[in-house]
């Protein structure tokens, strides 16, 4: 085969994603890892560390420079967590396809606290998510909630400097990292459900590049796209674009795709959901259908657009 250039962010996440995606390559074609050059794009979600991204453009911000690399053609793939990927993509690039998902479950990382439940009263707490925000608000809200970005580093050393009492990761990239011993407790799904794509790594494409999209089908994983089609469907109708607390997750089994999601308040004071099941190739009307269930339900100031 030929030579693949793989974008990247530079986060060690972000790199261990994109090793990942090399050695698959790698393994299922014959060829050395060297083969597939990595490259390193510095995003401006990297570089804006103080702000919610709400304020500053949203999910894209991980994206647009990696997109713009593609569309040029310096790059032929782009990794990405798959949480952080717009619903809707510049014209000319898809998602080629997901590797097969890790947990999707959240881990709680407490110093002293086993368990959210065990954090003293008026804790503080810190979360760039807003889904993880109204949560932990919803099940606690005493707890001082504030926001904390940076890399899954960056987060771990402010839990254990004290400057946090605690703060959530996804498991799946702890995991990634070789670091799920850090996880003081993993949090129940029917408590904490997670972010749509969380714990897949998505790969796009240039979409008319025919050549990479047979290279990457080889590697990709069936049941974690339709599971995707799902969620990103219901994100789509519900603008999940980071200004909105918004979980999604859909199973696949035998078949059939079952899924749930829920739109919280931000104060975690109120949550409207659905549920919705049927076959796999049905997979983005079952989201969408999810979606306009709470929409038909939920007030009309529930979601911030």
């Amino acid at each position: 085969m030929n030579t693949l250039v793989i974008g990247t962010r530079g986060s060690p996440l972000a790199l261990a994603q994109a090793h990942e995606t090399r050695r698959r390559l790698a393994l299922i074609h014959g060829a050395p890892e060297e083969h597939f050059e990595i490259v390193v794009i510095k995003t401006s979600g990297d570089m804006i560390q103080d702000r919610p991204l709400a304020e500053v453009g949203g999910k894209g911000l991980f994206t647009k420079e990696l997109d713009q690399a593609q569309l040029e053609g310096s790059i032929d793939i782009a990794v990405h967590s798959a949480k952080d990927l717009p619903t809707q993509l510049p014209a000319g690039l898809s998602v080629a396809g997901y590797l097969p998902r890790e947990d999707v479950r959240d881990a709680f990382i407490g110093g002293a606290a086993s368990h959210l439940q065990d954090l003293p009263q008026g804790a503080r707490v810190g979360s760039a998510s807003l889904r993880r925000q109204a949560m932990i608000r919803r099940l606690r809200p005493d707890l001082q909630v504030e926001l904390l970005r940076g890399n899954v580093q960056t987060r771990l050393r402010k839990v254990e400097s004290g400057e946090f009492a605690a703060t959530l990761l996804a498991l799946a990239g702890l995991k990634r990292l070789g670091l799920a011993d850090k996880a003081t407790s993993i949090l129940p799904l029917d408590l904490f459900p997670p972010a749509c794509g969380q714990g897949a790594i998505a790969i796009t494409a240039r979409t008319d590049d025919s050549r990479v999209q047979a290279d990457l089908a080889e590697i990709c994983d069936v049941e974690t796209a339709h599971a995707l089609a799902a969620e990103r469907a219901f994100l789509n109708v519900l603008d999940g674009s980071c200004r909105t607390p918004i979980a999604g997750h859909a199973v696949v089994v035998g078949g059939r795709l079952g899924f749930y999601g829920i739109v919280l308040r931000k104060d975690g004071s109120e949550i409207f959901d659905a549920r919705v099941e049927g076959p796999v190739k049905d997979a983005a009307i079952l989201g969408e259908t999810a979606a306009r269930k709470i929409l038909a339900s939920a007030p009309a100031d529930l979601l911030s657009f």
